[in-house]
This record gives C-alpha cells, sequence and structure tokens, in this order.
C-alpha cells in the first residue's frame, strides 16, 4: 500500500508521454509531405507560386489548350478546324519539335492563337534543379521566338508537376503560368466520340480544357482521335451555351 500511495504522489512529468510525442511528430510529418506532395502534383496548387487553372466561373466562357506539338500529322488538321469554326485557342510546345517542326509553329501563330511554352524536352521539372529548369524554359522560348517572331508569354508545366524553381524561372522571362480546369485523357486514344463525351460532361464556366496535338516523348506520336473529337466538342460547347475565349483574357495584367 505504501507503495502505491508513493507512486500517487510522484509529480507527472510535463509534456506528453513518448509514445504521444511520436504519434504528434509522426502525424505532423505526414502533413507537410501531403502539402508538399499537393504542390508537386496537383496542377493548380499554388503552394509554389501562382498557377491559372480556371476562368471567371460568372461568365459562359471556356478555353481550349492543346499540349506537346507541334505534331506534322495533327497540329494542321486542328488548325484547320478551328479556323473553320472561328475558335481560339493555345498551343503549349516542345521546344523540340518547334525546331524540328517551325514551319507548323509558325502556322499557328499567324493564326492568331496563343503559343506557349511547354518545356524543350518535356522533362518532369519537379525531379530538377534551377538550371536544368531555366534551360529547359530558355531553349523553348528561343525555338519559339525563332520560328514565330514572337516571345512566348505563357508557360505549361509538363504533367503539371512542379517545384519551388519552376514558377520563379517562369516569371523570370514573363510568363503567366497556366494549369488546367480538366483533361479527358485523350491521351490514351479512347476514340474520337469518348473523348467528345468527356469533354461534354465536364463542361462547366470558366473552364481551361487540356487536349494533346502532340505526343510530348515522340514528336510522331498519334493524336488523331483528339483532331477527330474537336468539331463535335466545338459544337457542343456552343451549344450548351458557352462562348470559347483565348486564355490571353487571363494574362496577368
Amino acid at each position: 500500500n505504501r507503495i502505491l500511495v508513493a507512486a500517487r504522489r510522484r509529480p507527472r512529468p510535463a509534456g506528453l508521454p513518448p509514445s504521444d510525442r511520436l504519434i504528434e511528430t509522426a502525424l505532423a510529418g505526414l502533413a507537410v509531405t501531403g502539402l508538399v506532395a499537393h504542390g508537386v502534383y496537383y496542377q493548380n496548387s499554388p503552394l509554389f507560386g501562382t498557377v491559372i487553372g480556371i476562368g471567371s466561373r460568372s461568365a459562359q466562357h471556356v478555353y481550349l489548350t492543346f499540349d506537346d506539338g507541334p505534331n506534322a500529322r495533327t497540329t494542321p488538321s486542328v488548325l484547320e478546324i478551328l479556323s473553320e469554326r472561328s475558335a481560339p485557342a493555345a498551343f503549349f510546345m516542345v521546344g523540340d519539335f518547334v525546331l524540328r517542326e517551325p514551319d507548323i509553329a509558325l502556322q499557328v501563330a499567324k493564326a492568331g492563337h496563343e503559343v506557349g511554352n511547354h518545356t524543350f524536352s518535356h522533362v518532369k521539372l519537379h525531379r530538377r534543379g534551377p538550371a536544368r529548369i531555366r534551360s529547359e524554359l530558355e531553349r523553348t522560348d528561343a525555338a519559339i521566338e525563332q520560328a514565330t517572331g514572337r516571345k512566348p508569354r505563357t508557360f505549361r508545366a509538363p504533367h503539371g508537376f512542379r517545384n519551388p524553381f519552376v514558377v520563379p524561372a517562369a516569371r523570370r522571362l514573363g510568363y503567366t503560368t497556366f494549369g488546367w480546369s480538366f483533361g479527358v485523357f485523350d491521351t490514351a486514344r479512347p476514340g474520337a466520340e469518348e473523348i467528345r463525351r468527356r469533354v461534354r460532361k465536364r463542361l462547366r464556366p470558366g473552364a481551361i480544357i487540356l487536349l494533346h496535338d502532340g505526343d510530348g516523348y515522340d514528336p510522331n506520336g498519334d493524336r488523331t482521335q483528339t483532331a477527330e473529337a474537336l468539331p463535335g466538342i466545338i459544337d457542343d460547347a456552343r451549344a450548351a451555351g458557352y462562348e470559347l475565349r483565348p486564355i490571353s483574357d487571363l494574362l496577368r495584367k
């Protein structure tokens, strides 16, 4: 009994028990890891800098964007459809492909579409340091300006993956960084009608729509299904009361 009484009278140590402190530390670590993962992998995360992923939700506007070109097989078809339907778009181009297809890059610019930087080699930037990131952006900047006579104003990271060095590098070149509101996995080539259905299902005010006129890892990649789906995508958007607008409306002032 004397032992029990003495134990009850002994003062408790300050703070949490060691097991609770370990749990608290582990939870804090998980929270930080989750936050960093959100910044790296979520294309519109503001953690590493401002990214535009949607336009005004109060206007019936949507925005067409195409990644990974120029592509000799698909980009001219996309341009023809956009011209026939008087629809604006943005093309985020891979610098290496611009050097391969400068005439197509020029056609995009002459048609009045936005030409943006999508890195030189479609590298996943979250795994790269500041020197490589600067090189990827600067080489593409030079390739686009040489081909089109215009300096790019916009940037989109491949897959949307970023780290703390990406947006500052883009900002130094005067770029506005874009994400997207939704993609439809047209790169998986599920069929033109399925691509069209997926876009129609997800239309909403301000949506920046991610499509692909090229394959970021293959200059000859097949994106013809996206081109085949495009007339229906445009028609569906307009039938639903949406106006197709250029992303230049959303550039930083």
